[in-house]
Parts: C-alpha cells; structure tokens; sequence
C-alpha cells in the first residue's frame, strides 16, 4: 500500500503557459481532480491551488503551485511544513525533456535537471527521496532551444500522445495508492502512447 498524501503537478501561472510543455505535471494534476471531483482552491498560505479529497480509499491533498516553476519548493514547502507530509509521502508530477511523448514513468529520488524538482529538494532540506512522476515532453535536439520548446505548446499530435500518457498515468496513480509503486510501475513503464 503507498502513503502518498500529497500529489503535486507543476507548471507556470497565467494564461499565456497554460498547456505549454512545461506545464505537463500541472495538466496531469487538473485532470486527476476533475475524475475525482476534487475542487481546487487557491489558498495564499501554500501559494497555489490547493484540493481535497478520497482517491481508491485513500485521504490524499492535491497541490497546484502558483509560483514560477522555479520556485515550485515554496508552495511544496509550505504545505508539507504545515500538515507534517514526510519526503516519501509526496508524488510531484512534471515535465520531462528525456521522454519523447506519449512516455511517462515513476522515479523515486535521484538528481533532475528540472528547475521545479530541484527548487523541491532544496526546500525540503535536500531530502530528494519523494516519488517523482515524469510526463515526456520530447527534446528539441539542442540544448538553446530547450527554453522555447518548454514554454511553447507542442503539436496537435504531440498533444495527443502527451494527453494518452497522463490519462495512463492517472490510472496508474490509482493503482498506486490501491496496490503497490511496483505494480503501478510495471504498468506505466509498459505503456507508450506512441505505439
């Protein structure tokens, strides 16, 4: 059984990156409340939308941080000081440039290259051991195009691939809190929206 008690998705505030590449984590974690009727409010005290409610019997929090991407640990932060949420009861959904879409896996720990998720670990006292959910966003080819690719949209078809991943995801995110990470992994990491 997983003690995930806070899931958190990332991205950028405004209108002008909404369903950009880099919000790919914050996609996932609108569409995980909107299958479970779980109302998102914006609460300033943990600076982002905050959600409430029962997923496969289990009490679990939702987190939509409302900072930058690169500040997302103060949101994440803030709300893991106050209802005492330990690193390896946390689930944060993002980007990832190293998928191509359609591709999504569970990773616990480790280094990442992604604003977000490191602005995370520095703010839980470089406690990096908290179950990580990236969503494949593809790589331009060159890292000076990195910033444009992630803040841009992606493609109808790209989109359609990235979409397929989080309603996988999501499906696995149940199995998860229902079974067991292994179990929900050997599924995610067996699935390619592509194919």
């Amino acid at each position: 059984m997983s003690d995930i008690r806070l899931i958190v998705g990332l991205g950028n505030p405004g209108p002008e990156y909404h369903n950009t590449r880099h919000n790919a984590g914050a996609m996932l974690l609108e569409n995980l409340a909107s299958c479970f009727n779980i109302p998102l409010k914006y609460e300033a005290k943990f600076f982002g939308f905050t959600g409430r409610g029962i997923i496969e019997g289990k009490d679990v929090r939702l987190l939509l941080p409302t900072t930058f991407m690169n500040k997302s640990g103060q949101a994440v932060g803030a709300m893991c000081t106050f209802y005492k949420i330990l690193p390896n009861e946390l689930l944060v959904a993002y980007d990832e440039l190293d998928f191509e879409p359609g591709i999504a896996k569970f990773k616990i720990g480790g280094s990442s290259s992604q604003n977000g998720i490191r602005d995370i670990v520095q703010c839980l006292a470089n406690q990096k051991d908290f179950l990580r959910l990236r969503v494949g966003i593809g790589h331009p080819g060159h890292k000076s195009k990195v910033t444009g690719h992630v803040l841009s949209k992606a493609s109808a078809e790209q989109q359609t691939l990235i979409d397929g991943a989080i309603d996988e995801a999501i499906r696995c995110i149940q199995i998860l809190l229902k079974q067991d990470l292994v179990t929900a992994q050997q599924r995610l990491h067996s699935y390619n929206a592509a194919s």
